[in-house]
């Protein structure tokens, strides 16, 4: 099998080498090269073609945002999951538009930075929890700005003819913005378990990942963003 190649910028040593460890426990991830300058990124990147770059974006030269702009432009399959202390939404849209399929907050846990690389890897797009569910509280703040007849449409009507109960309660807690271990640990359940959940969620919504499947969800007026 074909590792996942990952190429790590961030100018702070000690932070990428704390990243490039976790990657290495896992034995289809392969981190071919690490920078930490934007600029660097680039020629990185040339070099090394890689299926995943994990960006910094606060840099010196060339910050993370311009970077992936000039990365996606220049090698247009090129994968980039930004790293960042900075859990505002302009933040984060500002890197979607940008190109990157991927945002994680600095304070993530081993797991969530495990999970990113594979879905972003897989073709999918990732967010840290806490940045889908400020997303989320974003978009439903404009939703309802606009008139009491949207927000009466988006009264919360559980998606039963779809998923089981317990799948409802798990989508809900993505919504909350919660981990698969935060999950597990308000269900007590285990982390397996809320894996599985997930999974059959995201093939009965017809998604790729979890931020699709709460996009929807909160289309459809499927969870309560609290």
């Amino acid at each position: 099998m074909k590792k996942t190649s990952i190429v790590i910028i961030d100018d702070h040593q000690l932070f990428r080498e704390g990243v490039k460890k976790i990657l290495d426990f896992e034995s289809n991830f392969e981190v071919v090269a690490e920078g930490d300058d934007g600029k660097e990124a680039l020629s990185i990147v040339g070099e090394h073609r890689p299926d995943v770059v994990i960006m910094d974006i606060n840099m010196p030269t060339l910050n993370g945002i311009e970077a992936t702009g000039q990365l996606i432009a220049e090698y247009p399959d090129t994968k980039v999951i930004i790293l960042s202390i900075h859990d505002d939404e302009n933040y984060v849209t500002h890197a979607l538009k940008t190109g990157a399929q991927g945002y994680l907050l600095k304070e993530m846990d081993a797991d969530q930075l495990v999970e990113a690389v594979k879905v972003v890897s897989d073709g999918g797009s990732y967010l840290h929890p806490k940045v889908t569910h400020n997303l989320v509280k974003e978009y439903r703040r404009l939703a309802t700005s606009h008139s009491k007849a949207i927000k009466k449409e988006i009264e919360i009507r559980r998606p039963l003819h779809l998923l089981t109960r317990r799948e409802c309660e798990v989508l809900q807690l993505l919504a909350d913005g919660k981990s698969n271990r935060g999950i597990g640990e308000s269900l007590f359940i285990s982390e397996k378990t809320v894996k599985n959940h997930v999974s059959n969620i995201l093939t009965k919504m017809n998604v790729n990942d979890r931020t699709q499947a709460v996009v929807v969800a909160i289309k459809n007026g499927w969870v309560d963003v609290r």
